[in-house]
């Protein structure tokens, strides 16, 4: 016995039985539809498509609380229903996309935007780190130059060396220990604003 002969009502069991399960889909319906007169009717019976109905859109299948707008979908072939529900489906979904990938956008934005704060905040931080360096090189100058005049032998200081102690008016050691402070704060944050960096380009 071929596929031909077997009676419609077999057939359209069959179908139930797919459009129940989930192995038929709309779309499986919808090609068999086009693959034979016979086929196209009985793809067509309501039954079927209110099984996919209640299958692929279980949320919106309740009867609705408006009684003009539940009058008119019961005037409706399911099917026709069903290509109503999907359409708005897919506009949902592609709002759905288009949300994410704004999101996305956003996100890649301020993303740049904190790269840009971090960058900014580590050349700062690195010109403060720079000065505090020079004005340790100076003050170490001055400390051995003052060393060199109360100490060793005052006659072989240059008289430009002299000028930069006479022109030192804070405490040198004091002020070595703030410097050095300083340069090690300016390492953490520098190290601190690289590791941020790192976590902002790997998100």
């Amino acid at each position: 016995m071929s596929a031909s002969d077997l009676p419609d009502e077999l057939w359209a069991r069959v179908l139930e039985l797919g459009a129940a399960s989930s192995a038929l889909g709309f779309r499986d319906l919808c090609c068999l539809a086009i693959a034979s007169r016979r086929l196209g009717r009985l793809s067509f019976h309501p039954a079927l498509w209110s099984a996919l109905l209640s299958r692929d859109f279980p949320s919106q299948s309740q009867p609705s609380s408006s009684s003009s707008t539940s009058q008119q979908q019961q005037q409706l072939h399911p099917k026709s229903l069903y290509k109503t529900k999907f359409e708005r489906h897919k506009v949902r979904m592609a709002e759905a996309r288009r949300r994410a990938v704004f999101e996305a956008e956003a996100r890649v934005l301020a993303c740049r935007r904190r790269l840009a704060d971090l960058e900014e905040s580590m050349r700062a931080e690195g010109e403060r780190m720079k000065a505090a360096a020079q004005e340790l090189d100076n003050l170490e100058r001055v400390r051995r130059t003052s060393v060199a005049l109360n100490v060793w032998q005052p006659q072989l200081v240059h008289g430009r060396q002299k000028q930069l102690v006479q022109q030192c008016t804070v405490p040198v050691d004091s002020r070595l220990s703030d410097l050095n402070m300083e340069l090690k704060v300016c390492k953490q944050q520098i190290a601190t604003y690289k590791n941020k960096q790192g976590e902002a380009q790997t998100e």
